[in-house]
Order: C-alpha cells, then sequence, then structure tokens
C-alpha cells in the first residue's frame, strides 16, 4: 500500500555538473503522469562544482550531496538507494527525459508480476542532439533495444528499475570496481540474473537521451568505458559462448569476426604491396553490409537514404571496435587476470569497509529535503 512514509517508486537521478541537462530531465520527470504521492525523487549530486544541487533543490525530494572528488555513478546511486523509501528504485540517468507514461509503466510492471526482479526500457527514435554521430549512435542503441524485447540477462541503468529487495540482495552496484561510468549496471544484471529473479526489456517505455556523442567519445566508451570490461567480465564468468545481452547474438559476432578478417586482409595488403587481397576485404565488408540490412532499412526508414548511406562506415568502425576489444581484453584477461581493485581499496575491502571512498557517513555528503 502506497503511503507518503512508503512510496512505491523512488527515482534516483546521479548527476555530477548537470546544469546542462537537468532544467529538461527534471520537469519531464516532475509531468509524468504517476500521481506523485506513488514517487518520490532523490537527486545524488556527485561532487559538482556548478549549481547541480540547488537546481535538484527545486524538484528533489531529497537531495544528496557528495563531498570531494566524483565517485562514479554506481556509488552515486548506492548512495540514493540507502536512503530511498520505495518497494522499488527506479534509476533514471540525469541526461534522459523520460516520456510522461514512463514511471506509470515501470509501476506497472512490478505491480503486476510478483516475480519481477529489474526491469529497463528503450531510448526513442527522436534523440534532440544533432549530427551525424550522435545521431547514429543514439538510434542504434534504440534499434536494439526495439529489436530485443522480452527477458534479458542484463540490466541497463540509463532507464531502468529494480526491487528495492532485489537490489539489495544483490548486493548493490560494484562501487569498488567501477569508479567512473562503464558496465556497472550489465554486472549487476549478471548477479541478479544468479538469484534466478526475472529481468525484462519493455521496449514501449521510453526516454529521449540528451548525450551529444563524438568519435572521440565513441572510440573511450566502446573501448575503455564498455567493450574491454565487458569482454573481461564475460571471460570472468565464464560466459563467453552464451548469449547474455542483446548485443551478443551469433550474427553479431559473425559481422565483427568478418570486419576483423577485413583489416587483417587490409594489412596484408599494405605490407606484401599486393592489390588482390582487397577482394578479401571488399567481400568481407560487403558481407557485414548484407548482414546488417534490417538496420540500415531502420535507419532509411527514420532518417532516410542519405542518412542510411553516410552512417555505414560509423557501423563498419562499430564492428572495428568490438572486436579490437573483444581481442584487447582477452588479452588483458590471460595477462593481467580478472580485473580487481587497487591496493589501497582492497585493503579496505579485506577489514569490512561497505562503501568507498572509506569516509565517515557525515563526511561522505549531506542531505537536503523531506
Amino acid at each position: 500500500m502506497v503511503t507518503p512514509d512508503r512510496p512505491l517508486l523512488s527515482v534516483i537521478v546521479p548527476a555530477h555538473n548537470g546544469t546542462k541537462v537537468l532544467p529538461l530531465t527534471l520537469p519531464a520527470l516532475a509531468a509524468s503522469d504517476l500521481p506523485r504521492a506513488c514517487w518520490e525523487l532523490i537527486v545524488v549530486d556527485d561532487a559538482s562544482s556548478d549549481a547541480t544541487a540547488e537546481l535538484a533543490a527545486s524538484y528533489a525530494d531529497l537531495v544528496v550531496r557528495l563531498a570531494g572528488a566524483p565517485h562514479g555513478p554506481a556509488y552515486a546511486r548506492n548512495r540514493g538507494v540507502e536512503v530511498a523509501r520505495g518497494d522499488v528504485v527506479a534509476f533514471i540517468d540525469a541526461d534522459v527525459v523520460v516520456h510522461t507514461d514512463t514511471l506509470r509503466r515501470f509501476a506497472w510492471q512490478f505491480a503486476n508480476d510478483p516475480e519481477l526482479g529489474a526491469v529497463f526500457g528503450s531510448y526513442d527514435d527522436r534523440p534532440p542532439s544533432p549530427g551525424l554521430v550522435s545521431q547514429y549512435r543514439n538510434l542504434l542503441h534504440h534499434y536494439h533495444h526495439q529489436e530485443n524485447p522480452g527477458e534479458a540477462e542484463t540490466f541497463w541503468a540509463g532507464c531502468g528499475a529494480v526491487r528495492a529487495s532485489v537490489f539489495r540482495d544483490a548486493g548493490m552496484f560494484d562501487e569498488w570496481h567501477y569508479r567512473r561510468p562503464s558496465i556497472e549496471d550489465i554486472e549487476l544484471g549478471h548477479r541478479i540474473r544468479r538469484l534466478d529473479r526475472k529481468i525484462l526489456l519493455r521496449p514501449e517505455i521510453q526516454c529521449s537521451h540528451l548525450k551529444h556523442w563524438t568519435l572521440t567519445n565513441v572510440l573511450r566508451t566502446d573501448l575503455l568505458d564498455r567493450g574491454i570490461p565487458w569482454m573481461r567480465l564475460l571471460l570472468q564468468e565464464g560466459k563467453l559462448g552464451q548469449r547474455t545481452s542483446l548485443n551478443l547474438k551469433t550474427i553479431e559476432k559473425v559481422k565483427t569476426g568478418l570486419t576483423g578478417i577485413a583489416v587483417a586482409l587490409c594489412v596484408v595488403a599494405a605490407l606484401t604491396r599486393q592489390s588482390r587481397w582487397l577482394f578479401g576485404v571488399l567481400v568481407c565488408l560487403a558481407l557485414v553490409i548484407a548482414m546488417s540490412a534490417s538496420v540500415y532499412r531502420f535507419y532509411h526508414r527514420t532518417r532516410g537514404l542519405w542518412f542510411t548511406l553516410r552512417i555505414i562506415p560509423l557501423h563498419l568502425c562499430y564492428y572495428f571496435l568490438n572486436g579490437l576489444a573483444a581481442g584487447t581484453g582477452w588479452l588483458m584477461h590471460h595477462l593481467v587476470g580478472a580485473p580487481a581493485p587497487t591496493p589501497e581499496v582492497q585493503a579496505f575491502a579485506e577489514v569490512g569497509l561497505q562503501t568507498w571512498p572509506p569516509l565517515p557517513r557525515k563526511a561522505q555528503g549531506s542531505a537536503w529535503g523531506r
């Protein structure tokens, strides 16, 4: 039963220097068609140097301010959950604009499925950030979400919700290993599934992504923040041969492999100065393009022919980066081993400290509201 002291949903928004995006994202939450008595809003200001906390205070029931250097979204979300009162915690990124019905759809899923552990939604097909790279990347996420509804083996914290009891049983986000935006949500999803709790991808639960992508942050994200850590996680858990997420279908692995072969043949052609190897390059890339026909039909339908033609090189680069991340992650796993916290973090973990950094609660941050 929903009461003022126990709302159904606790919406947690982690934010670092969010004054550019919060004026769009917080009003969208306030406009939700889920009755306000059913949910609370908690904004976690992750050591911002701007007026994030003051802006958030105009909308949030509670603002948690973290002191010192930024701790990362895993840490910030965990601190939000510690003060949350709802039966379900919904995580919304600071650069995500929810639709009017997003929170209501989250609430409906949990109210009508007692076995549900977690659910996440989809980016919509109207990303506002202009530019070819931004439109391509945000729409690619939308495409994958829309094409893979139903039960999932992972979780997405950009617009996702978890039953609070399941979140705590799973051990919360791993703030020890993931001190910057990375695969902390994917790794959490694996632990939720190990509890034998169901995770759903519901593509009708939608939001708009404000992120502006550049080639530089595409490279950083696909290699350092997502691809390499994800490969190391799969190897560590022994799940490399399994489809553990919507990005790991067999056909995606085949396209990644063909792109890698094409790159290798380019290197051979350059070293031997024999152009005959380029025929193999063309064959491999033609196969990748042909196997991606459904993706290109989607882009043609939403953005037209000229846009679709221009994003083909970006899409081939996407598979190249997937292969590079997989290879690098494999090498690191076998040469370095599984990811581990720094020696300092490990020492505090061994003496039983539950959070990082090891600060007294009053020094971790302050809270406004309620």
